[in-house]
This record gives structure tokens, C-alpha cells and sequence, in this order.
């Protein structure tokens, strides 16, 4: 049924205009065209962010979006000298190593966009 369809992340924001900056500038998402003045959507390698204007924004206190990455220290320290900062939580078994979580072979580490939603970065 469903799990042969296409699925997009979906982001709810306060401002669409400080949200694209973050986005696109900060993540370097690729904007993608719409009609629609108060949504943004971005291609994210081969999935889609959807990102909109809500008076829920902010309110979601787990993870919105995850990407899956390559070298994630070296990403980390990309999106720090861009002014992101990083969320440090403690769970049983991981461990931390500056700003990376460690659960084993798993690596993950978490941020937040402008209004609070929290985003993700994994590898192995």
C-alpha cells in the first residue's frame, strides 16, 4: 500500500522568509519551485523537505528530519562555523565525543532550526 509510495519530511515554521535562509543558506537544501508564498520545498538528496509557515511551529519536541551522511564530524563542524549549535542528550549506552552521540557503530548528532524543530545528522 503505502510503502511503495513516495514520502516527504514536513516542517512547520513561524516565518517562511528566516526559515529559506536557514535552509537553503545555512544547509544548502535546494529550493525547489512552488506556488505557494508561505511554503518552501527543497530536494534533499533523493527526498523532499516541506517547509511551512504554522502557528504550531516549534511546538514538536522530537526529531523532524534526519539526513544520512558521510563524515559527520567533518559536517558538523561545517554547520558550527555557520553558527548552528548542537543539542547534547543523555541515553543509556551512547556515549558523547564533543558534539557526536555514540551508540555503538551509530553516530548521530542533533540541532535545531530558528524555531526549535529539532533536525538530525546519522552515520555508521
Amino acid at each position: 500500500m503505502l510503502g511503495e509510495k513516495n514520502a516527504i519530511a514536513t516542517v512547520a515554521v513561524k516565518d517562511i522568509g528566516i526559515a529559506k535562509k536557514f535552509y537553503e543558506g545555512v544547509l544548502g537544501l535546494k529550493p525547489q519551485p512552488t506556488k505557494e508564498p508561505s511554503v518552501a520545498e527543497y530536494q534533499s538528496g533523493n527526498a523532499e523537505v516541506l517547509v511551512y509557515e504554522s502557528k504550531y511551529a516549534g511546538t514538536n519536541q522530537a526529531t523532524a528530519v534526519t539526513w544520512f551522511v558521510d563524515q559527520l564530524e567533518k559536517l558538523v563542524q561545517t554547520l558550527k562555523s555557520k553558527g548552528v549549535q548542537f543539542e547534547h542528550y543523555d541515553m543509556p549506552g551512547v556515549t558523547r565525543q564533543g558534539d557526536v552521540h555514540l551508540a555503538g557503530r551509530l553516530k548521530n548528532a542533533w540541532f535545531k532550526d530558528p524555531d526549535g524543530n529539532i533536525l538530525s545528522l546519522v552515520s555508521q
